[in-house]
């Protein structure tokens, strides 16, 4: 390993404080926190989850530390270890590693969003993205936003690129993407109108 790569290392490695990582995407975590300095005291967890619902990561707040104030909430960032598609299955290690920057990235931007949300704003937030498209078109988007405006957004391409031109994903998933996520044209505009 050369010296720069373990000053790299080391540089991220303050990002860990109060964070649970899997060793299996340690420094694409790590990369994708040291983009929001201001997580660096909140409480994470990434964790490998078999069965999400319909996506490939998840953030939320831990049900039980939503009674201890916003100071001591807790969040978990589920991830799915592989895509299912039919009998294939596209494992989360094969996947270029700016694509996953990029999906944690998008997922800490909802971290971000839910951190001054109070118990009852949260409790809304979640009927919301239950029961309303429009509601959960929003939220993506407000993730995207601070993903973007925290300097993900080549990464936050990265990643709907690698959705909507990977072959082997299913056309209903892309079409998900398509509907409730911000186009990658769009996020270039955002980062165009910014210069």
């Amino acid at each position: 390993m050369s010296d720069q790569s373990k000053t790299s290392d080391l540089n991220l490695e303050q990002f860990a404080q109060n964070k649970q990582i899997p060793e299996a995407l340690s420094k694409e975590v790590l990369t994708a926190l040291s983009y929001y300095p201001e997580l660096k005291d909140t409480r994470i967890r990434f964790v490998f989850k078999d069965n999400i619902r319909k996506s490939f990561m998840q953030a939320q707040p831990l049900i039980k530390s939503m009674f201890s104030g916003l100071q001591n909430r807790e969040y978990v960032i589920f991830m799915s270890r592989f895509f299912k598609i039919g009998k294939e299955k596209i494992f989360i290690h094969t996947i270029p590693s700016e694509v996953i920057v990029g999906w944690v990235g998008h997922e800490l931007g909802h971290v971000m969003d839910y951190k001054n949300r109070g118990f009852f704003s949260m409790i809304k937030f979640g009927i919301g993205y239950l029961i309303s498209k429009a509601f959960i078109i929003g939220a993506e988007r407000v993730a995207d936003t601070y993903a973007i405006q925290h300097g993900l957004a080549d990464k936050i391409i990265a990643t709907k690129n690698f959705i909507l031109n990977h072959s082997d994903l299913p056309e209903k998933y892309k079409d998900k993407i398509r509907k409730l996520y911000m186009p990658p044209e769009e996020v270039m505009m955002m980062v165009e109108s910014k210069s």
